[in-house]
């Protein structure tokens, strides 16, 4: 059963529809990172380091719930439920337990460029199936590419 009817053809739907629902699993994925990392960071740069990763996460779900909705508008049902995202997820994770301010700011501008990267094919995909979602992941990376800007800014000159 379709409780929303889509405006799009059906390919452009589907192709559309793929590209939201992987960014939203991403986004998911980027905000559970942050706080995880949030949570266990420790090391000489503790407090900026621990207030930007909020600042990702905050983009994070932000984005995911506009992504979503987009989703959602065009007919398409958003799944964000945990096992979804565990079995779909494909960005870098932090290891268990204490992280250092050297290891938390590698593996977010690692993560960050990942999602970029999808995100970048996304835009691809999306340019001729729904200029509306290709504009809102444009708006995303650009805000992805910010937040790994700044990390990588903090690990300059780069340690070893």
């Amino acid at each position: 059963m379709t409780a929303v009817t889509s405006t799009l053809p059906e390919p452009a739907l589907r192709a559309t529809g793929d590209a939201l629902q992987d960014t939203l699993v991403d986004l998911l994925g980027l905000s559970l990172i942050g706080k995880q990392a949030h949570w266990n960071i420790v090391g000489p740069r503790f407090r900026s380091i621990h207030l930007q990763l909020d600042e990702v996460v905050a983009t994070a779900r932000s984005y995911a719930d506009t992504v979503a909705e987009r989703a959602a508008a065009l007919g398409v049902a958003p799944d964000g439920r945990p096992e979804t995202v565990a079995t779909r997820f494909a960005l870098q994770s932090p290891k268990d337990g204490w992280l250092r301010d050297t290891e938390v700011v590698r593996l977010l501008v690692e993560a960050l460029e990942t999602a970029i990267g999808r995100l970048r094919t996304r835009i691809d995909t999306t340019e001729h199936a729904d200029r509306v979602t290709q504009d809102l992941l444009i708006s995303l990376t650009a805000e992805l590419e910010k937040q790994r800007w700044m990390f990588q800014a903090e690990d300059w000159p780069r340690e070893g």
